[in-house]
Order: C-alpha cells, then sequence, then structure tokens
C-alpha cells in the first residue's frame, strides 16, 4: 500500500507522466527481422537473366548467319533479312500481345507512320549491308568495324541536327578510328567489298539513331523500342520482299518449292486427322515431326553434296 501510494504521489508531482504515453512497439517475430533477400535479389535476377538472353541471342543470331552466308552456301543475304524481319514482327507480337510485356502503343498519325516508314527504310539498309558483309569478312572483324558507331552518330548528329559535342569528345573519337585502321591494315582475311559494306551497315545503325531521336520527339509520337520494333518489322519485310525478288532471282522459287514439298505430307495428315477423326498420340505426333525434318536435312545433304561434286 505505501509503495502504490509513493507511485502515485510521483506521478502527481511530475505532469509529464501524465501527459505523456510511451509506446514500447511489440518484437517482431524472428522471420520478420531478417530482410526478404529474395525479394531484393529478385530483380537483380532477372536482369542478369535478361542480359545473359540477350548475349546469347545476339552472338547466336550473328554466328548463325556468317554460318549461313560463308560456309553453308546460302547466299540470299537480303533474303535473309526478310526472314529476320518477320521474325521480329511475331516475336514483338508475342510479347506485347501474348504475354503483355509493355502494353501496346499505337500509331496516331499519318505523319507518324511515314516517320517509322522512313526508319524501316534505313533499318533495313543496315541490317542487309550487316548480312552482306558476313559473307566476305570475320564476325571479329565485323564487330571491330561495328564499335565505331559512336564516329558516325557524332557525324550525322552534327550534319542533320547541327549538334556539336565538346573538344574531349571529338578526341576520344580518334582512338576508334585510329583502332579501325590498325585493324584493317592487320586483318589478314580483309575483303574490300566486306569491309564498305560493314562500314555502311554501321553508318546506318548510327544514322538511324539520330533519325529516330529527330522524328519522335514528342512525347504523343514517343514508342516504347518494342512497339516500335513491331511496327518497323513489318514494314521493312514488305520493302525487302520486291527487292529479294528482283535482286537475288531464284530464291523465291527454290524456297517455295522446297517448303511446298516438305510441307505436303504435313498438310496431308493434318487433313486425314481432321476428316477421319482417327487418334494421334503426342508420341506420333514427335515421330513424324522427327521425319519430316529429317527430310528437309537429307534434301540439303543431297543438294550440297551435288554442288560440291561439281
Amino acid at each position: 500500500m505505501v509503495e502504490a501510494q509513493t507511485w502515485a504521489t510521483r506521478r502527481m508531482s511530475n505532469p509529464r507522466l501524465e501527459s505523456t504515453a510511451v509506446d514500447i512497439p511489440s518484437t517482431p517475430p524472428g522471420d520478420a527481422r531478417v530482410p526478404a533477400a529474395g525479394a531484393s535479389s529478385s530483380p537483380s535476377v532477372l536482369t542478369a537473366l535478361i542480359i545473359a538472353s540477350w548475349y546469347l541471342s545476339n552472338i547466336g543470331v550473328l554466328l548463325l548467319n556468317k554460318y549461313l552466308l560463308s560456309y553453308y552456301g546460302f547466299r540470299y543475304p537480303i533474303f535473309l533479312t526478310m526472314l529476320h524481319m518477320i521474325s521480329c514482327a511475331v516475336y514483338s507480337y508475342i510479347a506485347i500481345h501474348g504475354l503483355e510485356i509493355v502494353p501496346r502503343q499505337y500509331i496516331l498519325s499519318r505523319r507518324q507512320f511515314f516517320k517509322i516508314l522512313g526508319l524501316s527504310v534505313i533499318f533495313c539498309f543496315s541490317v542487309v549491308c550487316g548480312n552482306t558483309s558476313l559473307r566476305y569478312i570475320p564476325v571479329s572483324f565485323n564487330q571491330a568495324i561495328g564499335a565505331t558507331t559512336p564516329f558516325f552518330t557524332a557525324i550525322f548528329a552534327f550534319l542533320i541536327t547541327f549538334k556539336r559535342e565538346t573538344a574531349e569528345v571529338y578526341l576520344a573519337l580518334i582512338p576508334v578510328v585510329f583502332g579501325i585502321v590498325l585493324s584493317s591494315n592487320s586483318e589478314p582475311l580483309f575483303n574490300l567489298f566486306g569491309f564498305l559494306v560493314c562500314v555502311g551497315s554501321t553508318a546506318g545503325r548510327a544514322l538511324k539513331s539520330v533519325v529516330q531521336g529527330l522524328l519522335l520527339t514528342s512525347e504523343a509520337e514517343k514508342l516504347h523500342s518494342m512497339n516500335l520494333l513491331l511496327y518497323m518489322a513489318p514494314m521493312a519485310a514488305l520493302i525487302l520482299l520486291p527487292v529479294t525478288l528482283y535482286v537475288e532471282g531464284n530464291v523465291a522459287a527454290v524456297t517455295i518449292e522446297k517448303v511446298l514439298g516438305n510441307a505436303k505430307a504435313a498438310v496431308a495428315a493434318v487433313v486425314s486427322v481432321l476428316i477421319f477423326r482417327n487418334p494421334v498420340t503426342v508420341m506420333g505426333m514427335a515421330g513424324f515431326s522427327v521425319t519430316v525434318m529429317g527430310v528437309v536435312l537429307y534434301s540439303e545433304a543431297k543438294k550440297r553434296s551435288k554442288v560440291s561434286a561439281r
């Protein structure tokens, strides 16, 4: 009792004890006190996976194009570029509409349409020149020339937009030019035509970046890179179709003949299943697909053996 009165007397003599309430937070459970390592590391892991996929796809396409054009005997770089554009259109459509990675953006005016069409023409020129160069020069030399893109970007930015860089920027471009001159002189497999078309590809890539920044500057006309590819790729494929028919001769006839011949069995099998309703297993479909693929490979091997025999 004395102890209780003493405490009450202390509270009445110190008004701060009456008006102040001290809230002591409850101790969180052990798992809540530990920071979520997965939540903090998941963006880093996703970024690493995206970068790895970008490297893998970019290098894979580059090496595959080199193999097709230089070693396999495929002599249609424009047609190959057209297939590249069709693939870009399909994959970007799936990424936007199917996977919904980015929201869909639409072309708002005829003026914006023609701006994208102009970029598609430059895009075609750059990719066609790049693929053509792979037929004549090594991949390493191709990539060394491609590293001079900042040099051409600075030139086009000055010629088109009159944008002047600082003296330090121009001085930093001197080693870029000197390095490519040194590489050209020391390249044992140097080819003048391959070198020129690769320079054209690099210049086209730089020109596209400058023109893109110039044309699509307003907020209403700005497009995400994936949406821009969705519109540019089909335009580029349509531009390249008459060019490949005119320049590369019988590529369409040869390709259509192969595709129709190899697809005939597949079409017949699908139609028979639809008409007669015969049951089909997954293993049977896989076996049929392997068979058709084997026929395609056999046809290609026979063709190459005839060419080498000549």
